[in-house]
């Protein structure tokens, strides 16, 4: 008789999900399934509102990652009215999103990946959060929080607090930057980037103290997407979508407006959210990866001097091939993490960034604009069309979470697969499984929108035995 196992809810993620494991009687794992099993429908209600309102109401789809949502909007807006943003708006917006970047990158590793890491995959789960990080590391966690902070002071210096910001508008930005918070700033980043190079030694050193765990814990070939600069480096705020297949072969290089002509999207009836998919292969050969791992192996270089010698190192590690373990996606995350530190101070110590020259407008309105940016999880689409009077008649967004649904279901089979033994047992086992997940970094608040037929499965189980009597779903 086949026995079911529920992980419910997922820990250490934003957002509500279960995982579903099905063991047979030998104890071996014939299935596991991720279900995202929650629904917010932002591209419904969009609809009728006028385009430039986007910029404040998409940010509310998450407290984690508003600002990839609100410059996306904004930057969708833009193409709407058909605004190119002066050079100092496109860096203030881009020095916001590198806010973002610090902030989120830092608080997965250090506090929701971190206790599995630094505490153990097997240690207590009373221990194993951010509390007993703070109890066995209390000045790593200390130089994690101070991290966050700053990533937060910029989108509040510039967008006038730290979550939902209001700050990117059609055409430009809507304030400047002074020259205190300016320079505030600048006292503060050549601190954390030696907290961030600490983060990045110690998720190296586990790499090589755990190398059997990384080379065989989710690890499949998939193509990659990213963005990548005009000379094909690594690049989160704008630029070209990549497409690279499972050998690394550039499959396609496109404009974000082309998006439609690649990108698919599969449906499951076990999961509220959608599977992409590289359209000339077909579903399920198409499936790819976003998010760090993906972006670093889709890029040729990063423009920033000390990130470049770690990326150097992460492309040596499958001899110049795509890396395709999901554990290294926390490795990945901290280079990244230390780009945008540097690319911080970069744009910190442009002039341009001070100037009042922040917004055109226009009288233009088209039918339609789409707005792409590398979200700290991944590849991030809006796509709003609009009438005559600038009303939404329609919105599509492609989160990261979404893109790396296929990754997510796929891994988590197989680390069950793996480590669970289904006549043994343990905790630490099914923390493995959620730990695949942990990996990817999800927003499952973020990643379902779309209105149809949507799964509802009600168990009826017996309280003596917790055996399901009956199983009853909407069709």
């Amino acid at each position: 008789m086949t026995q079911k196992i529920t992980i419910q809810p997922v820990t250490r993620i934003e957002g509500h999900a279960k995982i579903t494991i099905y063991v047979n009687d030998d104890g071996k794992v014939d299935n596991a399934y991720f279900h995202v099993d929650q629904f917010r429908g932002f591209e419904k209600f969009s609809e009728g509102r006028p385009f430039y309102e986007m910029p404040i109401i998409t940010p509310r789809i998450c407290g984690i990652c508003p600002v990839s949502h609100h410059l996306a909007a904004a930057k969708a807006c833009d193409a709407i009215i058909s605004a190119q943003i002066p050079r100092p708006a496109k860096l203030l917006r881009e020095l916001m999103h590198m806010g973002q970047v610090i902030q989120s990158h830092s608080m997965h590793f250090f506090e929701l990946a971190g206790p599995d890491l630094i505490l153990g995959w097997d240690a207590d789960p009373k221990i194993r959060n951010v509390v007993g990080l703070i109890e066995a590391n209390p000045e790593l966690a200390i130089k994690a929080v101070k991290l966050r902070k700053f990533g937060q002071e910029v989108i509040a210096k510039l967008g006038g607090r730290r979550i939902h910001p209001n700050y990117a508008v059609p055409g430009g930005v809507n304030n400047t930057l002074s020259i205190q918070d300016r320079d505030e700033l600048l006292r503060d980043i050549d601190t954390m980037i030696p907290y961030i190079q600490e983060g990045v030694a110690l998720a190296k050193d586990w790499i090589e103290k755990n190398r059997t765990m990384v080379e065989e814990f989710g690890v499949f070939s998939t193509g990659y997407m990213g963005l990548v600069n005009e000379d094909g480096g690594l690049e989160l705020y704008d630029g070209k979508v990549k497409l690279i297949g499972k050998d690394g072969n550039l499959l396609e290089l496109f404009d974000r407006s082309e998006y439609l002509n690649y990108i698919g999207e599969h449906v499951e009836d076990w999961s509220y959210l959608k599977f992409p998919f590289y359209k000339k292969l077909g579903w399920p050969e198409g499936v790819y990866r976003v998010g760090p791992l993906a972006r670093l192996n889709v890029a040729t270089k990063i423009n920033t001097p000390l990130a470049q010698e770690e990326f150097k190192n992460f492309k040596s590690i499958n001899g110049g091939k795509p890396v395709e373990g999901s554990l290294y996606y926390h490795y990945a995350r901290l280079i990244e993490d230390l780009y945008a530190a540097e690319m911080a101070k970069e744009l910190l110590l442009d002039q341009d960034i001070l100037s009042d020259d922040i917004l055109v407008t226009t009288d233009k309105i088209l039918p339609e604009g789409v707005g792409v940016i590398e979200a700290p999880r991944g590849t991030l689409f809006h796509h709003y069309w609009v009438d005559e009077r600038g009303s939404i008649t329609r919105a599509n967004l492609i989160v990261a979470t979404g893109h790396n649904n296929w990754a997510m279901s796929k891994g988590v089979e197989e680390v069950a697969k793996r480590y669970v033994d289904g006549k043994n047992i343990t905790e630490g086992m099914l923390n493995r499984v959620e730990g695949l997940i942990r990996c990817y970094d999800p927003c499952l608040s973020c990643s379902t929108h779309a209105v149809g037929k949507m799964p509802m499965v009600i168990d009826i189980v017996s309280k003596s035995t917790g055996e399901v009597i009956k199983s009853i779903k909407r069709e």
